[in-house]
């Protein structure tokens, strides 16, 4: 008998770190901080584990709005 495989789902709308988020907008952590306590940037997520992450769709929008501004 063969063992059912398990199917990996791709996830539709990835989590990114605050890390992936900097490089992307090319912007410093402080930066990120000045933004955020002034409610200027994506919305963020704190993990379980503490890290700080943007999904992916939402850090579209945000680039989006900021090149049609």
């Amino acid at each position: 008998m063969s063992t059912p495989t398990r199917r990996r789902r791709a996830p539709k709308d990835e989590l990114l770190p605050l890390s992936d988020v900097l490089e992307e907008l090319g912007i410093s952590r402080p930066t990120w901080y000045r933004w955020r306590d002034r409610g200027f940037g994506p919305e963020a997520r704190r993990t379980p584990s503490g890290r700080i992450c943007v999904r992916r769709s939402v850090l579209d929008a945000f680039k989006e709005e900021l090149e049609t501004a």
